[in-house]
C-alpha cells in the first residue's frame, strides 16, 4: 500500500512539473507565434487584395493599394520641451538620438522631478519654444514665450550649455513613466526670473525646466528588436515618430461616420483634425491609402526620387506608438475634446500592438542607425516592409 502511494506522489509531481515547463514553453513563444501568424496573415492580404480586420475592432492596412514609388516627406516637426507646441522646419539634422532639439529638455516638478505632460496640464501644448541658433555675436539659444493673456514673460537658456555653466546647475535624475534614471540639469538664466518662476507661474503648481545630460538613456526592446540598442532624450520612447497625411485623413473620416455618438460633437462634422495633435517628428504623403506605416519596417531618405545606394542610413520603424488622451488637445487653443480622437481610436485601432494589445495606435516609431539630415519634400525609399 505504501508503494502504491509513493508511486501516486511521483505521478502527481511529475505531472505538474510538467505543466508548469508547458506554460513557461508557451509564454516563451507567444511572441514568435505572433510574428509568425501576423506575417501568414499580410502574405495572405497581399494574395487576395483584401485588408484584415484584427481583434478589438482593429483596422489593418490593405497592402494592395500601397504605392511605394512616390511617397515624400511633407512635414518635419520638432519639439523641444516635452508636450510644449511644436515647431515645423523646412529640414533638421538627426543623430541616433533623434531630431537635432527634439524632445531635449522637460518640465519636471520639483518634489520629485517627475516629467509633467499635457496628459497632466493641457495648456502646456501653448507655451511656445523656439530655437535660436548661433550666430558671429551670441551663442544659442533656447527661447521660451506663452500666450500673451498668461501675463508670463519670454525667457531664453543656452541652447548648448557648456561645461561650466552645468556646474553652476542643479544635477538631478529625472523620473520618466516610473524610472527615475534620466539624467538632466535644472535650466538657469542670467537676466529676470528664473525659468522656474516663470513656468511655475503659468502651469500652477512648482516646476523646473530641464535640460537632458549625456548619460545615455536605451530605448525600451519591441517584439521585433528584444535586444534593442538606441539612445533617446525625452521621448517617450524613441526617437522617431513617423505619421502619414492618409492616416490623419482617414481617422477624420471615421470621426464624421460617428459623429453623435460617445460623446462626438456635431463639430465635428466639418472641423479639421490636425496631424500636429498627433505629434510627430515626420509627416509622409505618396501610398495612396492610409495607414502604410503600420507596415514599413525599413526605409532611406534623401532627395533622389529613384533609391541611390549609400545616399543615405536606413531608418527602422521598431514599434506602433500606442495613443492616450494627448492628441485630444487642440494644439493652438489647449482645450482637451472629450472625446476626438481617442474614442474613434479605440473603436477602430486597437488590438495592432501584441505588447499593449487594449491601446490604439497611430503612427509608428522607428529609430535611426546613423547621422544625417531630412528635408521637405525628400523621397522615402522603401527597404523593407512587414511586421511593425
Amino acid at each position: 500500500m505504501k508503494q502504491m502511494v509513493d508511486l501516486s506522489t511521483i505521478w502527481e509531481h511529475g505531472r505538474a512539473t510538467l505543466q508548469t515547463l508547458w506554460i513557461s514553453i508557451i509564454f516563451l513563444l507567444a511572441p514568435f507565434a505572433y510574428l509568425v501568424l501576423s506575417q501568414r496573415s499580410k502574405s495572405k492580404s497581399v494574395a487576395s487584395g483584401r485588408s484584415d480586420k484584427g481583434e478589438a475592432g482593429s483596422t489593418a492596412p490593405d497592402h494592395s493599394k500601397f504605392d511605394t514609388s512616390n511617397i515624400r516627406v511633407t512635414k518635419i516637426l520638432i519639439h523641444p520641451i516635452k508636450s510644449c507646441k511644436g515647431t515645423s522646419v523646412p529640414e533638421a539634422n538627426y543623430t541616433l538620438h533623434g531630431l537635432d532639439n527634439d524632445r531635449k529638455w522637460c518640465i519636471i516638478k520639483t518634489h520629485n522631478n517627475a516629467v509633467v505632460t499635457a496628459r497632466d496640464v493641457a495648456k502646456m501644448v501653448l507655451i511656445h519654444p523656439r530655437i535660436i541658433p548661433a550666430s558671429s555675436s551670441e551663442a544659442g539659444r533656447l527661447e521660451v514665450s506663452f500666450p500673451k493673456e498668461s501675463g508670463c514673460e519670454t525667457f531664453s537658456v543656452p541652447l548648448n550649455p557648456t561645461e561650466e555653466q552645468l556646474q553652476d546647475w542643479e544635477n538631478i535624475n529625472i523620473s520618466l513613466w516610473g524610472k527615475d534614471d534620466i539624467e538632466g540639469y535644472v535650466c538657469q538664466t542670467n537676466i529676470g526670473r528664473s525659468p522656474s518662476e516663470i513656468l511655475s507661474e503659468y502651469m500652477g503648481m512648482p516646476v523646473h525646466l530641464a535640460v537632458r545630460g549625456s548619460r545615455q538613456r536605451s530605448c525600451p526592446p519591441t517584439i521585433r528588436f528584444p535586444n534593442l540598442d538606441a539612445p533617446s532624450y525625452f521621448q517617450d520612447g524613441y526617437p522617431l515618430l513617423i505619421v502619414s497625411e492618409e492616416s490623419v485623413a482617414a481617422a477624420q473620416e471615421l470621426i464624421r461616420e460617428m459623429v453623435g455618438m460617445q460623446g462626438i460633437e456635431e463639430k465635428w462634422s466639418s472641423d479639421t483634425l490636425q496631424v500636429e495633435r498627433f505629434r510627430p517628428n515626420i509627416v509622409i504623403k505618396g501610398a495612396g491609402a492610409p495607414f502604410f506605416e503600420d507596415i514599413l519596417t525599413e526605409f532611406t531618405i534623401d532627395s533622389h526620387h529613384e533609391a541611390v545606394e549609400g545616399a543615405s542610413s536606413i531608418i527602422r520603424l521598431v514599434r506602433k506608438c500606442t495613443r492616450c488622451v494627448l492628441p485630444n488637445v487642440h494644439p493652438e487653443t489647449g482645450v482637451r475634446d472629450k472625446a476626438v480622437p481617442l474614442k474613434v481610436l479605440m473603436k477602430h485601432r486597437r488590438g495592432l500592438d501584441p505588447g499593449r494589445p487594449r491601446l490604439p495606435c497611430m503612427g509608428c516609431n522607428g529609430v535611426f542607425t546613423a547621422n544625417g539630415v531630412v528635408k521637405v519634400g525628400d523621397w522615402i525609399h522603401v527597404c523593407e516592409t512587414g511586421f511593425v
